[in-house]
């Protein structure tokens, strides 16, 4: 298999956005230790990808060029290295890839065990391609920055959820709903009726003036903010929060992080905090059992074959799109 080729998109140095992708022929990868080989069927873009490309992650990443990029992807076991015991040859399986390796835009991939689980072979690989990347930030976001207790047992909170019609920002709404919460979210106008089937309480349009100031229709002050949107300065989230709000920046920049150092001195109740997001198997089974279950659904904005990966890239840079990019195979 290794003298095999396949077809991947790649690109060989930082910009050019969807220009810059190459579509090309390279060998199909060998799985090491604890890794399995997959047939992709689908996989999914994140903003991080192509952030990586636009370079503001120099110079961690690519850790070096032609550069295969997504992380984020679906598919059957073809082979499995030594060590792995959880799957077999013919398996369905999503899982997440090292974005210091990258390589989701292919047609095969190796995925490390530890972040690999098993799917449901008769549901389409798109329903679950979504989910290691954005599903387990919103997840993060919720259980663990703001400790929501997703099975209703918390005490209720309040809580704002900006850009939701977005990847993160479509599962946030949903997880949310399954804590004690209620949830004011914002996205734009064509997207509020979908928000609010998602589970949203209240729903705003950010470009009216109550949505640009992120004021709750209600008049609820926010115990916490998934933040999914660009910047909004401090000021537009101190005077919404409540007296120990909390405000989760699930993209964290350096200047970010160094105004949460700032906010811990200056507001020590009220929160600005940084999202590093850990892949992990434990939260992606967690989300692949609520999509069996009926209970979380990931919303797709587009599918496009690998042949017109250029599109697909094209669409998430534009930032418009409503849920997820699924490229398919």
């Amino acid at each position: 298999m290794e003298k095999r080729l396949m077809h991947a998109v790649q690109y060989n140095a930082y910009g050019g956005g969807s220009n810059a992708l190459k579509h090309v022929e390279v060998p199909i990868p060998i799985p090491s230790k604890d890794e399995v080989l997959i047939k992709l069927e689908a996989a999914s873009i994140n903003p991080l990808d192509w952030k990586i490309q636009k370079g503001t992650l120099w110079p961690i990443l690519p850790t070096k060029f032609p550069y295969i990029p997504c992380v984020d992807v679906a598919g059957e076991v073809m082979e499995v290295g030594k060590g792995v015991t959880k799957f077999k040859v013919g398996d369905k399986v999503v899982g997440s890839m090292s974005p210091f390796s990258g390589g989701g835009l292919a047609e095969f991939a190796v995925v490390k065990e530890s972040v690999t689980v098993s799917r449901p072979p008769k549901m389409s690989a798109s329903e679950f391609a979504g989910l290691p990347v954005a599903g387990i930030t919103a997840l993060q976001a919720l259980s663990q920055s703001i400790g929501i207790k997703l099975d209703g047992s918390g005490e209720r909170k309040n809580i704002l959820i900006t850009a939701a019609s977005g990847g993160v920002g479509h599962y946030a709404v949903q997880l949310a709903k399954l804590g004690n919460t209620h949830v004011t979210a914002t996205c734009g106008a064509r997207n509020m009726e979908l928000v609010k089937s998602l589970g949203a309480d209240e729903v705003i349009d950010y470009k009216t003036p109550d949505g640009a100031a992120l004021k709750s229709p209600s008049g609820k002050k926010y115990d916490a903010v998934i933040h999914c949107a660009n910047d909004f300065p401090w000021s537009i989230f101190e005077p919404n929060l409540s007296m120990n709000g909390k405000v989760v920046d699930i993209s964290p920049t350096p200047g970010s992080v160094m105004s949460f150092a700032l906010k811990k001195l200056t507001f020590p109740k009220k929160q600005l905090v940084p999202l590093f997001l850990l892949p992990n198997c434990r939260d992606l089974q967690y989300l692949v059992d609520l999509v069996k279950q009926g209970k979380l659904t990931t919303v797709i904005d587009s599918k496009y074959p690998i042949t017109k990966a250029e599109d697909g890239w094209a669409r998430s840079i534009d930032g418009h799109a409503t849920g997820k990019i699924i490229f398919e195979f």
